[in-house]
């Protein structure tokens, strides 16, 4: 029996003419699979390639160290002596100094635009945070040795000294001399400097939240409080961990901003009034002066060990974010 029996001439020429359409389509399916596949595997190789690079280029130090390299204190490249315990110490440091100043600061910034700011002022106010995401690393790291270390010489860390520094505990934090550089003011520049990536992707989220949530909240009785606490940030926890994790891997790799004001020295102290050093930066200052394949391979060392960090952080970001999807779905 004819395959299209029954039916017009012009049906069946249609019919006809999309059977023979079909494996061209196909095909182009298929290709454009394989292109973004090979898209996705790109990215992948290129990860696995640059941490490869970074192993092979700091594998004379790994031997030459062992895992003392991961928590020595010793900087010493006239000794030939090198470990990257202060270096990750204060890049910890700084990173966790910025992220608790960054993320309050950040959801009151987005809370404001968006429950509690007057329509005329959201957008003027939302463009300015835009603009200082924009502005280079160098140009904080200038103004803030410049501006920023003389206040906080002359005014903060000498309060923090006679106020803070006899409280015991707590006052090894914030005892030493008044310099104005040191980890604590790498930390306060690095949260302005993330502060715009976490309160843009928070007013962002929060903006996506259904005014039918927010009235209904209203109508029961809810105080403006009790709306974001309750009904916002649930609803945006997953998005809002992300922004979180996105600036914290932003402060993790900042260079020249912390290089300028951090001291640079390759000494470990408890207090954060001290200069200290991270990992980029050592590795920007130092490099140009790496003067021995070892010290070379140090400097590389440090920065497979800065990459490895980051991946950590993002990956427990990652999880995070999963566990927020499961509970959200429960």
């Amino acid at each position: 029996m004819p395959a299209f029996a029954g039916m017009t001439s012009r049906s069946a020429v249609s019919a006809t003419l999309a059977f023979a359409r079909r494996p061209r389509l196909d095909l182009a399916d298929r290709g454009f699979q394989a292109a973004a596949g090979g898209a996705a595997l790109l990215v992948l190789v290129l990860l696995l390639a640059i941490a490869a690079s970074m192993f092979y280029g700091g594998l004379p130090a790994f031997r030459a160290f062992g895992l003392h390299f991961l928590y020595g204190t010793e900087w010493n490249p006239v000794a030939k002596q090198f470990a990257a315990g202060v270096a990750i110490y204060g890049t910890l440091v700084s990173s966790l100094i910025a992220m608790l100043i960054a993320v309050p600061v950040s959801f009151g910034i987005a809370v404001f635009l968006t429950e509690v700011a007057p329509a005329w002022l959201r957008g003027p106010v939302a463009a300015a945070i835009e603009l200082l995401a924009g502005i280079p690393s160098i140009i904080f790291g200038m103004w803030g040795l410049f501006v920023f270390v003389p206040i906080m010489a002359d005014h903060v860390e000498p309060w923090l000294n006679d106020h803070l520094g006899p409280i015991p505990g707590i006052g090894a934090l914030f005892s030493g001399p008044p310099l104005g550089i040191g980890m604590l003011t790498a930390g306060i520049i690095l949260a302005i400097m993330v502060i715009p990536f976490i309160s843009s992707v928070m007013r962002d989220v929060f903006t996506l939240v259904p005014p039918q949530l927010r009235e209904a909240a209203f109508a029961v009785g809810a105080t403006r409080w009790e709306v974001v606490r309750k009904v916002v940030l649930p609803f945006t926890s997953t998005a809002v961990i992300g922004g979180i994790f996105l600036g914290l891997g932003r402060a993790l790799g900042e260079t020249m901003a912390v290089t300028f004001v951090l001291g640079n020295a390759h000494d470990l102290s408890v207090s954060l009034l001290m200069p200290g050093n991270t990992i980029s930066a050592a590795i920007a200052n130092e490099f140009t002066e790496a003067d021995s394949p070892l010290y070379v391979s140090s400097l590389i060392a440090l920065g497979f060990l800065l990459f490895v960090i980051t991946f950590i952080v993002l990956c427990a970001g990652k999880l995070l974010l999963i566990r927020a999807v499961r509970q959200g779905g429960r």
